[in-house]
């Protein structure tokens, strides 16, 4: 799951500047267990589907309307896998603005209930993979959650 680090991943330090950001990424699959996964737009590498928490809402319905918007999908939540706030993989560099954010994302496990899949402006391109075809080419902050999600753990703490 190592992949090549594209710029807005630099291992970069957090300073008095830098806006924490709180957001949902969601595991999600389909009913023969195969992951969607996203190639990002910004990056081109693969993670999650998800975004920010908007103010007034919940993450769970964060996630829900993420994954609506992002894949055309209902969703289920299923269970957490954990909170992820390491700095060393979760602050970056957007490459559109050059703003420094420090990433802290509740990654949740969830199943498509119903919809079309359907892919957003911020991806490009987004694909059900079964567990051994998963990409090398993992976005840095997908990379923990993804491995504790094929490893059966939750409700971590990192």
């Amino acid at each position: 799951m190592n992949a090549p680090v594209a710029p807005m991943f630099a291992r970069y330090k957090a300073d008095a500047s830098t806006r924490v950001k709180v957001g949902v990424g969601i595991i999600l699959h389909d009913p023969q267990g195969r992951l969607l996964m996203e190639k990002r737009r910004d990056c081109g590498l693969w993670g999650f589907c998800g975004g920010k928490v908007e103010p007034g809402e919940s993450v769970m319905e964060s996630a829900v309307r993420e994954a609506r918007e992002e894949t055309g999908f209902e969703i289920r939540i299923l269970r957490m896998i954990g909170v992820y706030s390491d700095p060393s993989e979760r602050v970056v560099r957007y490459p559109n603005n050059g703003e420094m954010v420090h990433l802290v994302d509740v990654i949740l496990e969830a199943e498509v209930t119903s919809g079309t899949l359907v892919v957003s402006e911020e991806s490009e391109e987004l694909r059900f993979f079964a567990l051994h075809e998963i990409p090398a080419e993992i976005c840095p902050p997908a990379r923990q959650p993804l491995e504790d999600y094929l490893n059966g753990l939750n409700a971590m703490v990192r």
